[in-house]
């Protein structure tokens, strides 16, 4: 028996001293979480959020670039020239629908309508047209900018709700691949554990210290660990090739290789490294989720349109005065040399200025009413997350001391069957229930970590 128990040590001595030596590499929590942010498509496809918001800006904005307009025709047959007409103009639009234009016409020809002949060097003109009624304070070009600019802190509030989508699955790949790998270790140990006792009692048996059929026992006890083992490296190997789908780097697919582990003891650090805040009697700013933002940047939206809808209920009145001169008297003002206008128009029943304004408050109410169940909603969320975090490492704990006190009752009866009074059957029972204490305690471990995961995805509290 003294032996048997040195062989044992023995074994146990050397499988430690070759994984002193091999010193597999690890991938921290912390640098997966740098590859991901850095390069994976997900997070870059998220960004290009807040660049398609800034491109709109830009073309809404596009609407008060100043324009030049210039307009040629000239008509000649058989010698003679009917007309040459030359409309040259320079606009530049302004806030509350203002707009100067400045122009220069130059008509000629045998029949040139008489009301747009020029002098022989051309007409100037400097002018300004005002809206009075419908688009003094609101028209399409302002709203459009309004609801462009709005557009990119909402566009910023998606944008850090995709990306937080895409890092809590990819740490979600991160702790299953722990799990995974915790798994095998603990079935090479445990089979570790079973073949030495095997050699072990099949040495008692020669020596007729025990029965031939505990070897049996043992080799059962074998088979079922070397089983487990294989089952846990098909799913620790799922589980590289699932975290493989998100390491990326320079653009380029990265595969994780077999050699590589994963940093162990992170359950302290993963709420850090998470940026959440797992107290239950800590609020949390509802007003600055990436939702609520969302979700009052498409009120503030919709009220641009309201805003928009209504102005169409006043009547189109625009007025305009241009200055006329020659080029060589321009310097000369006369205010008997202008031009100017009046456009005035209504519908008379204003139907569909009307429903689109309704249609319009309706929208908003709607929206008010998205965004007041959020809030509810979000609170409960958090709430519930806390609690079930609160949870698990309650449970976590009993199963702790489950694992201690089983380890313990198999130490004891290891030690009963160094004095001939217990049997191999009880010993591998004791090892059994050690061995799904520990698998316990290994998926308990990896359900608070994807807890952690879950209130980081409801809290949306990444950069």
């Amino acid at each position: 028996m003294i032996r048997s128990i040195y062989m044992l040590v023995l074994c146990l001595g050397s499988t430690f001293a070759i994984a002193q030596e091999s010193q597999p590499q690890v991938l921290s929590f912390d640098e997966y979480l740098g590859y991901v942010k850095k390069y994976h498509p997900l997070i870059r496809q998220a960004n290009l959020e807040v660049t398609a918001a800034e491109a709109e800006l830009m073309a809404a904005r596009g609407a008060f670039d100043p324009k030049i307009e210039v307009d040629f025709e000239k008509k000649e047959f058989k010698g003679t020239e009917y007309y040459s007409l030359l409309n040259s103009s320079f606009k530049i639009p302004t806030w509350y629908g203002i707009e100067i234009k400045a122009a220069f016409d130059n008509s000629e020809g045998m029949y040139v309508n008489p009301q747009n002949t020029t002098p022989n060097s051309g007409l100037t003109s400097l002018g300004i047209t005002v809206p009075l009624a419908q688009g003094l304070f609101i028209d399409r070009r302002m709203a459009d900018l309004r609801t462009a600019r709005i557009q990119l802190r909402l566009s910023d509030s998606q944008r850090r709700l995709r990306a937080t989508s895409a890092l809590s699955e990819a740490c979600i790949s991160y702790f299953d691949w722990k799990r995974a790998h915790d798994e095998v270790t603990l079935y090479k140990t445990y089979l570790e554990f079973a073949e030495t006792r095997n050699i072990g009692i099949k040495k008692l048996i020669q020596a007729g210290d025990k029965p031939a059929i505990d070897s049996i026992e043992a080799g059962i006890t074998v088979g079922n660990r070397r089983l487990n083992l294989r089952e846990a490296e098909l799913k620790l190997a799922k589980a590289r090739m699932e975290l493989s789908n998100y390491i990326w780097i320079d653009g380029t697919p990265v595969e994780l290789a077999e050699d590589i582990i994963p940093e162990q003891r992170i359950e302290k650090t993963v709420a850090e490294r998470l940026n959440v805040n797992t107290e239950p009697d800590m609020s949390f700013p509802i007003e600055e989720h990436p939702k609520i933002v969302a979700l009052r940047s498409k009120i503030d939206m919709l009220e641009i349109e309201r805003r928009y809808k209504a102005n169409l209920l006043l009547p189109n009145l625009d007025v305009s005065y241009n200055y006329l001169s020659e080029p060589s008297y321009f310097d000369n003002y006369r205010f008997d040399d202008y031009k100017i206008g009046l456009n005035f128009s209504l519908p008379l029943f204003l139907r569909k200025e009307r429903a689109g304004l309704r249609l319009a408050k309706l929208k908003i109410q709607d929206g008010q009413l998205d965004l007041d169940l959020e809030r509810v909603a979000l609170k409960n969320k958090i709430a519930a997350q806390k609690a079930e975090i609160q949870s698990v490492l309650d449970q976590q704990k009993i199963i702790e001391s489950l694992v201690t006190d089983t380890n313990a009752l198999l130490e004891a009866e290891e030690r009963l069957f160094n004095f001939g009074e217990s049997s191999l059957f009880l010993i591998n029972s004791r090892e059994n229930s050690v061995v799904s204490a520990r698998l316990s305690g290994i998926a308990m471990e990896n359900r608070v970590l994807v807890a952690y995961a879950q209130l980081f995805t409801i809290l949306a509290s990444t950069d």
